[in-house]
């Protein structure tokens, strides 16, 4: 049987590149984004794949985007956490609260409704257990300038990886967590354009390719249950991680 993923945010960025690497790998991948457009490019003519259209932040359509995977699939390995939006730019006073809402839901209740919908279905599956890799950035350990409801909703993930790993190891459930540092995205390049208008004189922001990331992950889930990558950190080389603040 071949194996299985299912990726949120898959429409787009991250969660595309990494669709399209492990389709190339001969998994099984569910495809879960809200634009059905974007997803039907991906799976066009492709084998293993699989459009799930949902909301990541609506319960009951991620339990039916699960369910409906595990049916056509017949199990569900792996689950890749990867939905997430950066929100408006600034200082916590210049934040709404309809923002800072619409981050926390995406971001943390959504990864929160997506890792329990995989728990479920991983408990339940025979043969029992599976991994569940959650997306946390580098914004999980230091924030960029600006980015409260992002950096706050990062971290809280690194808490929510910790706790699965924890709760996981009685059903054979792993969980771990890779930090992605400023691979090349549509995120990315609008978070580049707004720095520049800021500061045109700032030196140029140091990038890598998101496929090395994408391949990061099928690195993360293609290990056997009895080994896990508990937490991964994938940069470009050069970004200002190390030293930052």
């Amino acid at each position: 049987m071949m194996r299985s993923i299912l990726i949120t945010g898959a429409s787009s960025g991250i969660g595309r590149a990494t669709a399209e690497v492990f389709l190339e790998n001969g998994w099984q991948v569910g495809l879960l984004a809200r634009r059905r457009d974007r997803l039907q490019e991906i799976a066009a003519g492709r084998t293993g794949a699989h459009v799930l259209v949902a909301d990541v932040t609506d319960p009951a359509a991620v339990d039916r985007a699960f369910a409906d995977f595990a049916a056509r699939a017949g199990r569900l390995d792996v689950l890749f956490n990867n939905a997430g939006i950066f929100g408006p730019a600034g200082p916590i006073d210049e934040v709404s609260t309809g923002d800072w809402f619409e981050v926390v839901n995406v971001n943390l209740n959504g990864m929160f409704l997506a890792a329990r919908a995989a728990f479920r279905q991983m408990r339940r599956q025979a043969p029992q257990g599976g991994r569940i890799i959650n997306n946390g950035s580098i914004s999980a350990h230091v924030p960029r300038p600006g980015s409260v409801g992002y950096t706050t909703t990062k971290h809280a993930i690194t808490g929510l990886t910790r706790a699965l790993s924890l709760d996981g190891r009685p059903f054979d459930i792993a969980c771990g967590q890779i930090d992605i540092g400023n691979a090349r995205t549509e995120l990315l390049d609008a978070l580049i354009e707004r720095q520049k208008r800021a500061d045109p004189d700032a030196p140029p922001v140091e990038t890598m390719e998101v496929a090395d990331a994408a391949r990061s992950v099928l690195h993360m889930a293609s290990l056997p249950l009895s080994a896990n990558v508990q937490f991964m950190t994938v940069m470009a080389t050069k970004m200002p991680y190390i030293g930052r603040g």
